[in-house]
């Protein structure tokens, strides 16, 4: 792996375990034993880094969120859409938790951010349009994009929701507790089934309870 590709996947890392705010070039540097000059040389400064890994969150949202077609609605189309979900919160849970303070700091990442989040709504509009095309969903017109919206929303605030409440710090985000994000999403869908889908979303929701609890099937 080429030093460049070792300093962003180490700097994510970091990210995670202890959040964007504690972490410094020097703490990077000395995580992959180089010398803060080396790092330099491929990045100015931390938000050189973080636009870097801004890079690989488009990326996946750009391949986990595209509109189905020519398939048949089922359990494992709709867990497909629900693991992308997953990832996008776990890969990059450090930006979810402070994501307010990372974009202030860099206009030009606040730009691509608001960019990639009108892309991800609009992708999301179009799969619900289909499930509702489709008949798995019975949703108004109308009310479709506010359902993408409020899903978009509530999958983006998840992880600083759970911060507050618990008044922790990023270390404290488990899996499970951003299998229990996904579980209200899917509340929302279970609203807006329809009779014959059903059993699909009990089937959809019974999977990540399990996975909740760190059961497996």
């Amino acid at each position: 792996m080429k030093t460049r590709d070792k300093i962003v996947q180490a700097s994510l890392e970091l990210f995670n375990e202890h959040g964007e705010r504690a972490i410094t070039t020097n703490h990077i540097a000395a995580h992959l034993n180089i010398s803060p000059g080396n790092l330099y040389y491929h990045f100015r400064n931390k938000e050189d880094i973080i636009r870097s890994i801004f890079g690989q969150y488009e990326q996946h949202l750009e391949s986990g969120f595209q509109p189905y077609a020519d398939k048949e609605v089922d359990i494992d189309l709709l867990i497909g859409y629900f693991d992308a979900m997953f990832y996008t919160l776990w890969q990059f849970r450090f930006m979810y938790a402070n994501l307010a303070d990372i974009l202030s700091r860099d206009e030009t990442l606040k730009k691509r951010y608001l960019t990639a989040q009108q892309d991800v709504l609009a992708r999301c509009t179009s799969v619900l349009e289909k499930l509702n095309q489709d008949g798995f969903v019975a949703i108004e017109p109308d009310d479709i994009k506010p359902l993408a919206d409020t899903i978009k929303m509530l999958v983006s605030f998840w992880i600083s929701y759970k911060l507050t409440q618990t008044q922790s710090n990023i270390g404290s985000i488990t899996k499970e507790s951003l299998y229990e994000g996904l579980l209200r999403v899917i509340m929302l869908f279970k609203s807006y089934a329809t009779a014959d889908s059903q059993a699909t979303f009990l089937r959809l929701e019974s999977y990540y309870i399990a996975l909740a609890k760190g059961e497996t099937e």
